[in-house]
Formats: C-alpha cells, structure tokens, sequence
C-alpha cells in the first residue's frame, strides 16, 4: 500500500524518492528522525509521524531528516538538519516560496541546528554550458539569488549530485528512444542480446550477491560503499508488495550470460520519475555490453510503471575531462537525455562559529570513515 505521506509529496511539483516515508525509514534505522512538515493554508504543521491526510489543500511539505551531534554538556541540543531533494512546492511562487523558507529558518533554530540543508530540484538550465544546448532557468537563478540575500551558503559537502541526466520514456515509442541514443551505443545495446546476453528482474534471494558484485566494484572503481544491512533496508523498504500497488518502487534487473550474473543495476520509481540509483558489475563478458542493454531494459521497466522520465543520477559539475565524473557521463550522454542542471545543495546555518567548526572538522573525520570502508570492504571480499 502507497502510505499517506507519499500521496501527499506525489501531488506536489517535482516529488522525489529521497523525499518518501520509505526513505525517511531508511534513515531512521541509521540515527535519525524524520520530521514531516506540511504547509497550507492555515500555516505549517510539523510532526514526527504523518498518519493521515491533512484536511486542506496542501501547497507544500518536506521530509527532514535531523541527527542529534553529541558534543558535551554545553553543546547537547545541537542538531543537524538535511531535506533530501525537499522541500517540494511551486518555486516560482514567490509568496509560497518566502513563508517556507522562513518557517524552515525557524524550524532550525527551534531545533538547535548547526546547520539546515536543502537540495531541491530547482532547476537552473538544461544543456551543457557553453554549447548550442545550453539553456538558461531565470527562475532557478530568482531562488539562489534570494538564499544567498536570506545568508544561505552553497555548502561544500554536496550530498546528492546537483546535475543529472533525463531520458524522457513516457510519450516516446521504444523506437523513438533508440532513435535518440548517439550511433554507437545503440549498436552496443543491441549488441548484448546477439552475445548471449539477456536481463531478468531479481528478487531478495539474489541481495547476497547482488551486494557481493556491488562490493567488487566499489573496490575496482574507487568508490566507498556502506555494509550489507543497509542496503539489505533500502532494497526491502522499496521492494514491491505482494499487490504490486506500493508507490514507490525498487527492483533488480540483472545481466546474465549463461546462467552467469555479469551486471546489474537497481531501479527506483516513483510519482512518474524512475532513477537509476545502484550500478554494478564484473570483469567477465565486458565485451559483451551487458551495461548498455541493461540500461536500455530499465528505460522499457520505467515505462511500463508509468513513468515519463528516467534520471540517470548523476552529471559532471565541470563538464570536461577534469571531472571524475566525465567517463561516466560520456556513457550516459550516449543514451540520448537531456542534462538538467540544479540549484544543488545549501546550507543555512543559525550559529555561525559551531557551523564553522563543524564543516573544518567533519571532512577530516570522513576521509578517514572512507578510507577504514575501503579496508573494510576489502577485506570482506578476502583481498
């Protein structure tokens, strides 16, 4: 069943799977607490559950997430404060926009916050910057110019990526988003089937290994990964029930050759978005483009649930080979989406020296958590 809390957001302009009660479960397992506000009307309502609808016309809510910071006595109310991808509300409603942001100021200062952050997809242009594709947003310009005059800073520690890739699926024929992938990787995804590759849905019997592959990579890739049991959490928080009727939605599709799990990846989807979150795979059969036709399986998937997009997670900030991220997007350019580039995350922080402090700190404290994951991670894989 769909909860209350995820019909509500589903209404509202751009909802999001980071902004879901699922996600906010996800979290909770791991220290923090959801806190779920609504706005109509009559003003702002905030509470820790959300078992119901709310009886007036909502114009806006946020899903956020608070984590108490343990320092002392004379620092125990401190708190930090994130909305993945939130609030969701009209932008370009200026009135809307301004009561919101000052009941969020108010809610970070009643909460003792080192800072509040907030991420939401205001979009700020479309395109590559500095190519005939490059389009302009004056509104996504109208809200970062109004958080910096609010004293909001563009924060350093960049939770989610500010810039993605959007396939459009839902008006499209599956002939028509072929027609739209660049020459070369329309060959590789046909490629895949003619090698002996093919993709089928997984289920929770496959989470041991699909955690396994997803460890493999993380170790050859060079990227941190968190243990087993959370991803055990967010893949049952997701996974469909038994009427099929939850909303939102995550499965496995996985590449085979013989028998032989090679790729895979998981998709999310919800309120007419899906978005590839998870990606994983092996050295063996790479020749064989098991990534491409997995890909190209995940846009027909989030098709058939009703979606009209599908978000690629995940762009260059710098769009030239000096982004570690430029060999992926190159890959994912090939797939025929439009880039879409966000407002990415800020920050507001009602203390100012305990905001300093903490951004001086925490980065030294997550460079060594990254670099103790990677041993760990690689120790479990026996290497």
């Amino acid at each position: 069943m769909t909860h209350p809390w995820n019909q509500l957001i589903a209404q509202l302009p751009n909802p999001h799977f980071l902004q879901t009660h699922e996600w906010g479960q996800v979290k909770a397992a791991y220290g923090w607490q959801p806190h779920y506000l609504v706005w109509d009307d009559a003003g702002c309502t905030v509470s820790t559950d959300f078992p119901a609808l709310p009886r007036q016309p909502v114009k806006a809510a946020a899903l956020v997430l608070k984590k108490t910071v343990p320092a002392g006595g004379l620092a125990a109310r401190l708190s930090i404060l994130y909305a993945p991808k939130g609030p969701l509300l009209n932008w370009g409603n200026t009135p809307l926009r301004t009561r919101v942001l000052d009941d969020l100021q108010r809610f970070a200062r009643q909460q003792g916050a080192i800072f509040l952050k907030l991420d939401p997809d205001v979009v700020l242009g479309t395109g590559v910057p500095g190519t005939e594709t490059e389009i302009a947003e004056p509104g996504g310009e109208a809200v970062r110019e109004e958080l910096s005059r609010r004293g909001w800073r563009f924060a350093t520690d960049q939770i989610q990526f500010r810039n993605t890739v959007m396939v459009e699926v839902g008006t499209s024929t599956e002939e028509e988003i072929l027609a739209r992938m660049k020459q070369k990787t329309r060959y590789n995804v046909r490629l895949g089937p003619k090698k002996g590759v093919s993709v089928r849905t997984g289920n929770k019997d496959d989470w041991p290994m699909l955690y396994k592959m997803y460890a493999e990579t993380s170790v050859r890739d060079g990227f941190v990964i968190r243990d087993e049991e959370y991803y055990r959490k967010v893949w049952a928080l997701f996974s469909p029930d038994v009427e099929g009727q939850r909303s939102p939605i995550a499965e496995p599709l996985i590449a085979e050759v013989d028998g032989e799990p090679v790729a895979a990846i998981f998709v999310f989807a919800f309120a007419g978005r899906a978005y590839y979150v998870y990606g994983m795979s092996r050295e063996a059969h790479r020749e064989k483009m098991p990534t491409y036709l997995l890909q190209w399986e995940a846009m027909k998937w989030a098709k058939a649930h009703g979606c009209t997009t599908y978000d690629l997670w995940g762009a260059p900030d710098v769009f030239d080979e000096s982004d570690s991220m430029w060999g992926v997007f190159r890959f994912k350019d090939g797939l025929g989406g439009q880039v879409v580039r966000t407002l990415g995350a800020w920050d507001y922080a009602p203390n100012p020296f305990w905001y300093a402090a903490y951004t001086k700190f925490v980065p030294m404290v997550l460079d060594l958590m990254r670099s103790r994951g990677r041993s760990k991670t690689r120790q479990q894989l026996g290497g």
